[in-house]
């Protein structure tokens, strides 16, 4: 599916982000080509943003839409237990990558981005409430909410209003979209990649374990 400008346009209006409009389309393109760990570790256009000691045994890459149901429950009952089992105690490091699949996933991605900036720990704080207050923000005006959690993190509203207009921005993340869903095969949310080999969906812990376990042990 790619998404034209015109659609595009016109999902601003009806989300609540038309004051926000003048960005370019996200494309969520269906071929793909086969992945490589080394494709998968290797940051695009926007720098990474992970938990954990780079030089880990173990990566694990998360690719999500911030309008996910499956994410956000992944997010509340799955990620705690894999960052307190692995990730505190420095065996595993994880990387969270945006992969939007409508505009307002796009607007949570930015403003996430925005209020961070190059603090990984910040980045995962902020995608943790954008996870927990789905419902309010997807679901009910979502500029207003938006703007209401990007003063909450310290932005005033010209420089949330300036996040969600940016086109550099917004086109990176279009970018990495696109190579994930070309190069790596993403075309859902949530997939995972733990030291390059693909697991598609909400997986429970359990399951990570079975697939952590045996890489710390090599």
């Amino acid at each position: 599916m790619i998404i034209t400008r015109r659609a595009f346009t016109t999902a601003l209006s009806l989300t609540g982000l038309a004051a926000l409009a003048g960005l370019s389309p996200l494309r969520l393109i269906t071929e793909a080509f086969a992945q490589s760990a080394a494709e998968v570790a290797k940051p695009q256009s926007l720098p990474d943003m992970g938990l954990g000691p780079q030089d880990a045994k173990v990566t694990i890459v998360e690719y999500a839409s911030m309008t996910c149901p499956h994410c956000a429950n992944f997010n509340e009952t799955v990620f705690p237990k894999i960052k307190s089992t692995y990730i505190d105690s420095g065996k595993v490091r994880y990387v969270f990558r945006e992969f939007p699949l409508d505009i307002k996933a796009a607007a949570g991605s930015m403003l996430a981005r925005c209020i961070a900036k190059d603090d990984a720990p910040k980045f995962f704080a902020v995608i943790d409430l954008l996870f927990r207050q789905q419902n309010d923000w997807v679901v009910k005006n979502t500029t207003e909410t938006l703007t209401r959690i990007g003063k909450q993190a310290g932005l005033s509203q010209q420089q949330v209003e300036d996040c969600l207009k940016d086109q550099k921005l917004l086109d990176k993340i279009a970018a990495d979209q696109k190579y994930a869903n070309e190069v790596l095969k993403v075309n859902s949310t949530p997939t995972f990649f733990v030291n390059g080999e693909m697991v598609k969906g909400e997986t429970s812990f359990e399951e990570f374990s079975k697939r952590i376990d045996p890489l710390l042990k090599s």
